[in-house]
């Protein structure tokens, strides 16, 4: 079973990496989630310097194939500023969905805590 976080000696390299939302709830399928999903890749690819190999969003979880010099850095900013969008729509969409992603401190937790991060080794796994 793979890790729950990138190791910090191997931040820099190909990911693949699967995020998926708490309680596994279906919830990015709908209202434009997607979108602001694939537009937030696209501004990661354009100022951070992320190459995207692939990427697949699913109802509840997102796979992406990706490759960067902060692997770390790009999960946590990719996390925290979808979750910050997604909450904004669910509040404006769903309201009534909230409840299932509020934290004990009162806030809003979109993300599971893991990421399960794969290190691509060799081409087989790419391609695979």
């Amino acid at each position: 079973m793979p890790s729950t976080r990138v190791s910090k000696q191997l931040n820099a390299g190909t990911y693949f990496i699967t995020i998926t939302t708490r309680r596994w709830y279906y919830v990015l399928d709908r209202y434009g989630r997607w979108n602001l999903l694939a537009n937030s890749l696209r501004w990661f690819q354009k100022n951070k310097n992320l190459k995207i190999y692939g990427f697949v969003f699913m109802l509840n979880h997102v796979h992406l194939l990706v490759e960067s010099d902060d692997v770390i850095g790009f999960i946590r900013d990719f996390k925290s500023f979808n979750s910050k969008q997604i909450i904004e729509n669910i509040k404006k969409y769903e309201p009534n969905v909230l409840k299932l992603f509020e934290a004990a401190d009162g806030k809003y937790e979109l993300w599971e805590k893991t990421n399960m991060p794969k290190v691509v080794e060799d081409e087989k796994y790419f391609y695979q």
